[in-house]
């Protein structure tokens, strides 16, 4: 059974994709940076087939690739299979902060991932609206609204899940075999999991619940193969049945953006 490291364990997504993953008798290890949440990390696994352990690092000390693996070396006697990214600023700290987390540690964590060979997938919790290139299945409204996000009411955010984005999918694609995810829901809601859902090609007005976001993160995890980038809203079609719809067809929400782009930009900020 695979050993998942769970970064950002104690976010709301994280809590409710534990139990999803130890239910499947999946091994966790939860990263948090304080102590006093460990017990609601325990609380979210309890019952379940699956080990849990919680490990204690501040992801914000996180400052290269080597602090990064120090990280995954302590996880699981460094055994770790699988890496889930669902940490975050949360918009606390500022600009600094920020970049920090959601762009530097998230980075220094991929980089540190592939450069291990018994890690053999990185799903990244990202956001809908983080491309450079408007998605050829979008409307005006769509692309108003998403360049108005980006641009105007969230443009620090924007930018550093932008760059974690590409480079996963840069160098994700280049490690051969390796399965790199990007899971990018719209807004998210507290409401009960609804069990139904749109991936791939979505508008990009709509919600999504925390409960379902996990829910099809796992789904993804679970499948060998999957590559790409995932837009997600609630919908009408069953989640298992959606997922196995986009992964029969096919279907990567990356089309429209170009991954020559993506090199050269990673390599302007290196």
């Amino acid at each position: 059974m695979p050993h998942i490291l769970l970064l950002g364990g104690h976010g709301k997504v994280s809590l409710l994709m534990t139990r999803k993953i130890l239910s499947r008798s999946w091994n966790l290890t939860s990263v948090i940076r304080d102590p006093s949440q460990t017990q609601s990390i325990l609380d979210a696994g309890a019952n379940q087939p699956g080990k849990l352990d919680v490990l204690v690092e501040n992801i914000e000390d996180v400052k290269s690739v080597e602090d990064a693996k120090k990280v995954l070396e302590k996880a699981a006697g460094g055994s770790v299979d699988w890496v889930v990214w669902s940490a975050g600023a949360g918009g606390r700290g500022g600009a600094e902060r920020t970049n920090a987390i959601d762009r530097d540690a998230c980075i220094h964590f991929i980089r540190a991932s592939l450069a291990r060979a018994s890690i053999t997938k990185f799903l990244l919790v990202s956001a809908l609206s983080s491309r450079r290139s408007r998605a050829p299945w979008w409307n005006d409204e769509d692309w108003a609204l998403v360049s108005k996000m980006n641009e105007q009411i969230l443009p620090v955010y924007y930018k550093a899940k932008l760059a974690a984005d590409e480079v996963l999918a840069v160098e994700g694609t280049g490690r051969k075999g390796f399965g790199w995810i990007s899971l990018r829901p719209g807004g998210l809601s507290d409401e009960e999991e609804g069990g139904r859902v749109q991936v791939g090609k979505t508008r990009a007005r709509g919600m999504v619940s925390r409960g379902d976001v996990a829910e099809v993160g796992v789904r993804l995890l679970e499948r060998e193969g999957v590559r790409g980038w995932f837009d997600l809203l609630g919908g009408e079609r069953e989640v298992g049945e959606e997922v196995e719809r986009v992964f029969k067809e096919g279907e990567n929400s990356m089309e429209g953006e170009d991954l020559g782009i993506m090199e050269e930009k990673i390599g302007k900020h290196e």
